[in-house]
């Protein structure tokens, strides 16, 4: 099986971390509910808490459907006019819970609403005949809590994916960033040890997840995620045509070196350093003004609500506002266009737990110069398909920009590669991993319940 959707025994540097094996015998899942309390999957990627997780559920779920596994996706009301339930595609249920205040309420004061989340979800459940869901797959560790007490209810297993650790998170943090809470490690360390099984995204996140939380290695999978190779993948014509057809659309000109970042705008990604590194660049070529456009997509999130208008001030204080153009959160198929008409995408952040639109943007043949943290090291493969850079200099990051922008020879190697690397990444892989995953842990399941009865004769 191909190193991307590992779910043989993970053993780095003979750590010793393992994942399910699955047997000829195990059977799949017929419908699961899926959990994602805090950000729906109809939400747009980049604007509040909506990022990567929300691909990753639409995407995941879509290709379950595909291969014969119902998903029905429970998550927060924050709106009125919401329906009760939504068909996201053939297959694919979103199920909206009224759980507090539909507008207003931050990701930080959603613990207090779990309990009435958790109603919501047991209320939906009584309306279906026992047997209804083979398991739950929980995603983020607010979901974790409402899915252990759910998967004890039913007695089905519990899939849970953390996304990101607060642990990790706190071990790196940007400056002037604010810490994750006591009460989120506590709540993650209970998930861990509740959980049958843990999807990591990396062997690097499985590491973690056994170093930090104590993960018993035995519950441990490693599956990749995926990239949605329809969408993003070079335009036609290939890999030149494509850019020269999306910096058409898009407005930009058709020479220009294009630093793009796309993202979540808050101190974790990193955009300073971004714009940070073009001022150095443009110190060094002055020159290079002339031709330099760097688009930031992207609203802002999380605790970079506390200050909007930072990145702007930012860029006016530094001296290249005349180069840097704001472009709010789009859409996928806008988002694509984007990554198509780039020259490098740029990931500088503290922590990722892989880092999607790091394969999204070498899927569209545009390389990727990114921090060495997380997954990014698995997402883009060091002088090959991009440049890994440690820590967060803006000097480093201007070096590596630098390098693209005077040796075209060097971006166009990197674009094709960029683009043969994306395309180990497809998400019907991931998903028939997943369903490995759930298989075995519905088989274990099933042999301790049996297990426990014998016990008890």
């Amino acid at each position: 099986m191909s190193l991307r959707t590992r779910t043989t025994p993970v053993r780095p540097h003979r750590r010793g971390l393992a994942a399910s094996v699955l047997g000829a015998a195990h059977r799949r899942p017929r419908r699961i509910a899926m959990l994602s309390v805090h950000t729906s999957p109809l939400h747009q990627p980049g604007t509040g808490d909506a990022g990567g997780m929300n691909v990753y559920i639409v995407e995941l779920a879509r290709r379950l459907a595909a291969q014969g596994i119902e998903v029905e996706i429970f998550t927060r009301a924050t709106t009125a006019s919401l329906p009760p339930a939504v068909e996201l595609t053939p297959g694919v249920l979103v199920r909206h819970v009224d759980a507090g205040p539909y507008e207003g309420l931050k990701k930080e004061e959603l613990p207090a609403q779990l309990c009435a989340f958790t109603h919501g979800v047991m209320r939906a459940w009584a309306g279906n005949r026992p047997g209804h869901y083979d398991l739950v797959h929980s995603h983020y560790w607010l979901s974790g809590h409402v899915g252990w007490l759910a998967a004890e209810r039913w007695g089905v297993p519990l899939v849970h994916t953390m996304h990101t650790m607060a642990k990790v998170k706190n071990a790196a943090l940007a400056e002037g960033d604010t810490p994750e809470p006591s009460a989120r490690v506590i709540g993650e360390t209970q998930i861990v040890e509740a959980a049958d099984r843990l999807i990591a995204n990396t062997d690097g996140e499985a590491y973690e997840l056994i170093s930090h939380y104590d993960a018993d290695p035995a519950k441990v999978a490693v599956v990749h995620p995926g990239v949605n190779l329809d969408r993003f993948c070079p335009g036609p014509g290939g890999i030149d045509s494509g850019r020269a057809l999306a910096r058409a659309a898009l407005g930009l000109p058709p020479d220009a070196f294009v630093p793009l970042f796309a993202g979540r705008i808050q101190p974790l990604k990193a955009p300073d350093v971004l714009l940070k590194a073009t001022a150095i660049l443009l110190e060094r070529e002055p020159a290079l003004r002339e031709r330099l456009v760097v688009p930031v997509v992207g609203g802002p999130s999380g605790s970079g609500l506390a200050k909007p208008e930072a990145l702007h001030k930012l860029a006016a204080r530094l001296g290249i506002s005349d180069v840097v153009r704001f472009v709010p959160p789009v859409g996928q198929d806008r988002l694509a266009e984007w990554f198509r008409a780039a020259s490098v995408l740029v990931v500088p952040s503290y922590s990722e737990s892989f880092g999607l639109v790091a394969v999204e943007a070498q899927a569209c043949g545009t390389p990727v110069v990114a921090a060495a943290v997380g997954g990014l090291p698995v997402a883009v493969r060091d002088q090959v398909s991009g440049i890994l850079v440690s820590g967060h200099d803006p000097a480093d990051y201007a070096d590596a920009l630098h390098r693209l922008a005077a040796d075209t020879s060097l971006a166009a190697r990197m674009s094709r590669s960029a683009a043969g690397h994306a395309q180990g990444f497809g998400w019907d892989v991931t998903a028939a991993a997943t369903a490995e995953v759930y298989a075995a842990a519905m088989a274990e399941h099933r042999a301790a319940r049996g297990r426990l009865r014998s016990a008890h004769v």
